[in-house]
């Protein structure tokens, strides 16, 4: 077996915020590795629906250092994304290891260590970025394992093309739902269910609004003052071009929750039955961080508590990019540059104060 590997800082995850982090490392001059489970570049965006475009303009959606270049259509595509963290990875020489996958991270002597499927890395400081979209969530349905129809979560979704003809139930009012929906009702009789009404933003309000409000948000809790804002957060629906299209053939309605599966369909609160084909599950992800249970950071809720994005339990790990929770708008690509800089700058005050 070979010798582990020593370094200041391991990232574990080398997607957006794994290479967030990894250019101000960089910058910082510290020595740390970048592990990632993936045989290719771009985290979970390559493994996107085929159509799905940001709603956030290119210069909006841009990791530290280097804008993302301008995209055809306005939004960015999945292709667009993947691409640019593909050379954003490249332009920095990060030093990013695949495939490697992490099983478990222990306490050790004056650090903790990784332990993965190419060996041990051993660290004085972990950051944990592995997203959170390695766990499809779907709702705990009466009935679903009964039903006979196709049942897949949105991050197995790729075109609408295999649901021509079929009756389908699209399930979920955020954004994912909305565009999914959008191109699934031309060629398929769809019903889009969600548990509240879907709350659509004007038309002129995208997502650079919404992180600027979610800026503001955050400097007025530091202030200690309420925001003089309109409604609206991260999860409103934005009205990019297809959403607007399925608006104007009128099928951006909603549904409220059918109560239970039965083998070739639903049935809603009302006792009425529908024959249904297919269900995609637009219901988003759950944090997968197994890889922690070992440190004994894990809550009953499978969240790990932090302050400013360190575990309060143990004082070398930080996670980065999970939802708000880790930082204010830390999962998005226009959010995360906040985060990671103050993540690594709260890393380099912890190493040198070790070593003075």
């Amino acid at each position: 077996m070979s010798p582990p590997v020593f370094r200041d800082v391991v990232v574990i995850g080398g997607g957006q915020s794994g290479l967030a982090a990894g250019y101000f490392l960089r910058r910082g001059g510290l020595d740390f590795e970048i592990l990632d489970a993936n045989n290719r570049p771009g985290g979970a965006w390559p493994d996107a629906w085929d159509s799905l475009r940001l709603f956030s303009p290119a210069e909006m959606s841009s990791l530290p250092g280097w804008p993302m270049p301008p995209s055809t259509g306005g939004y960015p595509t999945r292709d667009h994304v993947v691409d640019y963290l593909t050379a954003y990875e490249q332009r920095y020489s990060l030093p990013v290891q695949r495939p490697v996958r992490v099983k478990g991270v222990l306490r050790s002597s004056g650090g903790l260590s990784v332990r993965t499927d190419r060996g041990t890395w051993l660290a004085s400081a972990v950051i944990s970025a592995t997203g959170g979209t390695s766990q499809p969530f779907i709702p705990p349905y009466s009935g679903r394992v009964m039903f006979r129809g196709r049942q897949i979560h949105s991050s197995a979704y790729r075109t609408p093309d295999e649901f021509a003809g079929l009756r389908v139930l699209v399930v979920g009012g955020g954004n994912s739902g909305a565009q999914i929906l959008a191109e699934v009702s031309k060629v398929a009789e769809t019903a889009w269910v969600t548990t509240e009404p879907p709350r659509f933003l004007p038309d002129d309000v995208d997502g650079r609004v919404l992180f600027e409000r979610a800026t503001e948000r955050v400097r007025a809790q530091i202030e200690g003052r309420d925001p003089d804002l309109p409604k609206g957060g991260l999860g409103d629906i934005v009205i990019v071009p297809p959403v607007r299209e399925a608006r104007d053939r009128d099928v951006l309605y909603t549904v409220p929750p059918f109560s239970r599966f039965v083998a070739d369909g639903v049935v809603w609160p009302d006792g009425t039955r529908t024959a249904v084909d297919a269900v995609i599950w637009c219901t988003g992800f759950r944090p997968d961080l197994g890889h922690l249970a070992h440190l004994g950071v894990l809550e009953p809720d499978g969240h790990i508590a932090v302050e400013n994005g360190r575990s309060t339990r143990q004082p070398r790990l930080w996670l980065l990019g999970y939802g708000e929770w880790t930082g204010a708008a830390s999962a998005t690509l226009a959010g995360i540059t906040r985060s990671a800089r103050d993540t690594v700058q709260d890393i380099q005050e912890f190493l040198a104060a070790g070593r003075t």
